[in-house]
């Protein structure tokens, strides 16, 4: 009879189970970031309107877009796990240079909006205290360059996630505060209310592509990469990537029930300044809704418009083999930098434009992430099934079913917007 192994005693349980902690915590980062990165400028502003001006009927699209986040997020994350290469990167190996322009062609565009978006939340937000677009715009585009010449944006990062943590349980705060019918955004929640106007349809639209990003895709699988983590990170790395999943999509149901129960069932549908969508705060801040919507979407703005830029740039140098990373010099580094000025400039420029609607164009930008999104995908899957590529760590049957299933219903998705701008009836 064999005998039994004798349990380890206390304190060596103890210390184990407080390394595994340990290197847990070690990991985390990639996923909960990026999370909160998603409810930037874009974000905050596609779901206060899809609140003022749909009330509770989005909430559907909210729990859907969860589920579709975790399944994008995981691939990625794992993807870089397997390769430890950035998703452009792995497309040049892969496909070729041709290929990986056009991905990252794709990915520019888009983050070109979203950094347009960025600003346009810095102007709003700064504008309730008073300080003209163009300051705000200049200021801003030149903290957020030097902070990363410097390297020191991913010690400022943490600080606009904490006031972004703070705002989000405002949000939250308020919509209990408010009162909503809990009973119609419950059913909202698991039951789609459909319509057949090109209104609803692009808040669908907007509301999936500032929750699932094209440069989502890439931020997560370069952080992960940046972190040097392996496939033997691969469970505290899902840990990570469903915090932030669940972070993301839990704050913006609240603030889309805020806003449906302060705003719209009061009859505010018809929104065209922040400072209106600030009084979603009202119910828990009174008469300081104003200055704390402000202070959150400054934040909010100010964490993607470090983030957002500099994805770009690495997506680019990715794509065509060029040095890239903060550790480079400026001489040493000239088209990484170039593309990181580029980007903040333009935007910042693009901001002046006389009489800018500053709501409309951060959500306009999320409708044009929304259209995209089904192209990075479709790279997505094709690397993530690659088992020589991503050996163990590749997509099984079921998450290849589950995947390809995702990219099709979000090209369906795309057609169905498109048919309801442009067809009659």
């Amino acid at each position: 009879m064999r005998e039994a192994t004798p349990s380890p005693p206390p304190r060596r349980r103890t210390l184990s189970r407080r390394i595994r902690l340990a290197a847990t915590l070690a990991v985390l980062g990639p996923g909960i970031v990026s999370g909160f990165a998603d409810n930037d400028a874009g974000g905050i502003t596609t779901y206060s309107l899809a609140g003022v001006r749909f009330g509770y009927d989005l909430l559907w699209v909210i729990l859907l877009t969860q589920i579709v986040l975790f399944f994008t997020q995981e691939m990625g994350a794992r993807l870089g796990l397997a390769t430890g290469q950035g998703l452009t990167g792995l497309i040049r190996s892969r496909f070729g240079v041709r290929w990986a322009a056009f991905a990252s062609a794709t990915m520019l565009v888009a983050n070109l909006g979203t950094t347009v978006a960025e600003f346009a939340g810095i102007g709003a937000a700064l504008s309730i205290f008073g300080v003209p677009v163009p300051i705000s715009a200049l200021v801003a585009s030149v903290a957020v360059v030097w902070l990363i010449a410097q390297g020191s944006f991913a010690r400022v990062q943490y600080a606009f996630v904490a006031v972004g943590i703070g705002v989000s349980i405002a949000y939250v705060a308020s919509a209990v505060l408010a009162h909503p019918d809990w009973g119609r955004a419950a059913n909202a929640l698991v039951i789609p209310h459909l319509e057949s106007s090109g209104a609803y349809w692009l808040a669908v639209l907007g509301t999936v592509g500032t929750t699932i990003t094209p440069w989502g895709q890439q931020f997560i699988q370069a952080y992960v990469v940046n972190k040097q983590l392996d496939e033997h990170d691969l469970t505290p790395e899902r840990l990570d990537v469903t915090i932030g999943v669940f972070l993301t999509n839990f704050v913006a149901a609240f603030i889309v029930i805020a806003c449906a129960a302060a705003l719209w069932s009061h009859g505010i549908t018809n929104v065209t300044n922040p400072t209106q969508i600030a009084q979603a705060l009202g119910p828990l801040a009174g008469d300081g809704a104003r200055v704390l919507f402000g202070v959150g979407l400054l934040a909010a703005s100010l964490l993607g418009l470090g983030v957002v830029p500099l994805t770009s740039a690495y997506t680019a140098c990715e794509a065509f083999g060029w040095e890239s990373g903060v550790e480079w010099r400026w001489r040493e580094a000239p088209a990484f930098y170039g593309l990181l000025a580029f980007f903040v400039g333009f935007a910042a420029l693009f901001l002046l434009i006389p009489g800018l609607p500053l709501l409309q164009v951060m959500f306009l930008a999320q409708v044009v992430n929304g259209l995209l999104l089904p192209i990075i995908l479709v790279f997505l899957m094709l690397l993530a099934g690659d088992r020589n590529l991503a050996g163990p760590l590749a997509n099984g049957p079921f998450l290849s079913v589950v995947g390809w299933a995702i990219t099709a219903m979000l090209a369906v998705l795309s057609v169905v917007f498109v048919a309801t701008q442009f067809l009659p009836g």
